[in-house]
């Protein structure tokens, strides 16, 4: 009979303190593993098997919604889908990437590198994605064509070039100051967030101030609460930090990063699908839609320059000695 025998898996004491992770105890995968072997891993218990499974299964789940809209509407002919669909694409874009990173993190510790690397781009090119969208159907109607409004994308651009540099800078000091690394991780992913999300703040607020009936509210409500949720988790390594070795497989602090990040997703594309068909009319009356180069333009500006930054780091692991050593 045909049999296969999974990789042994390993504690915590038995591999490199890159690969190793706060409060997870057991299930680490071994650090040299072959391609092979990390395929095999997303169908074998493992402390990333679930990390792998929570961005994979979402990654399909909006490939499906983008693909139903691009059938759905006349793309070609109305520009004012583009953002939501330059959007849609980085909701696609980071799951996978995610997916990617923890399946083959484990072949090497530049391998790792690399692969959250490429992570961390797609994580600020989703930023910008949704930008883009807020900046076409999210922007109070006091702030439609103000110089914030001209502005913002362009912003938001810079802001992604200075999401992939910092949290890609993090990783060269993740083993020495783990602390300072939390740090500057969360607030290169947090700050872009808050500044994207300034012009849905201040809606919200004039909502609750003046009073509103638009049905689309709660669930701007429910991204942000969500949102909020992901970065909590994220900062605190909870629950397995007050129990190390019970969350090892199952419950530990990233896996529920990604089932808040991806309910805060789902929360948020459900908003604009809302907004961009509610307020069309009236956002077409202030200001035309955005053009091809206004959505795809810094989306592309931006993937280009992600890439450059990702080699560039890549490049520096390999002539650094203690990261070139493995």
């Amino acid at each position: 009979m045909l049999s296969l025998k999974l990789p042994r898996l390993l504690s915590i004491n038995q591999v490199p303190k890159v690969f190793r992770e706060q409060g997870i105890l057991f299930g680490y995968r071994h650090p040299r593993s072959s391609a092979t072997d990390c395929i095999f891993s997303v169908f074998q218990m493992t402390n990333e098997t679930v990390n792998i499974w929570t961005h994979l299964l979402p990654s399909g789940y909006f490939l499906w919604k983008l693909s139903a809209l691009l059938l759905a509407w006349d793309v070609w002919n109305d520009p004012f889908t583009w953002p939501f669909l330059t959007y849609m694409a980085t909701c696609c874009l980071y799951p996978l990437a995610s997916t990617f990173a923890h399946t083959f993190s484990t072949m090497s510790s530049q391998a790792r590198h690399i692969c959250y690397f490429f992570d961390y781009g797609a994580l600020a090119l989703y930023s910008l994605g949704s930008a883009i969208a807020y900046a076409a159907y999210i922007f109070p109607e006091e702030w439609i064509g103000s110089t914030f409004h001209h502005c913002y994308i362009f912003i938001a651009v810079l802001n992604t070039v200075l999401s992939t540099s910092l949290s890609c800078y993090s990783r060269f000091t993740e083993a020495e100051r783990s602390k300072f690394t939390k740090v500057i991780r969360t607030a290169a992913f947090a700050y872009p967030y808050v500044f994207d999300t300034v012009p849905l703040f201040y809606r919200l607020y004039l909502c609750a101030a003046r009073g509103c009936s638009e049905s689309v509210i709660p669930t701007h409500y429910g991204h942000v609460v969500f949102a909020f949720l992901t970065c909590f988790i994220y900062a605190t390594h909870l629950p397995e930090r007050l129990v190390p070795g019970l969350f090892d497989y199952f419950g530990h602090s990233h896996q529920l990063f990604h089932i808040c990040g991806i309910i805060g997703t789902h929360f948020q594309m459900e908003s604009l699908l809302i907004d961009m068909t509610d307020r069309r009319d009236r956002l077409l009356a202030f200001s035309p839609a955005l053009s091809l180069s206004q959505t795809v333009g810094p989306m592309a500006a931006s993937f280009t320059i992600s890439l450059l930054i990702i080699a560039a780091f890549s490049t520096t692991l390999y002539s650094v000695p203690k990261f070139s050593r493995d």
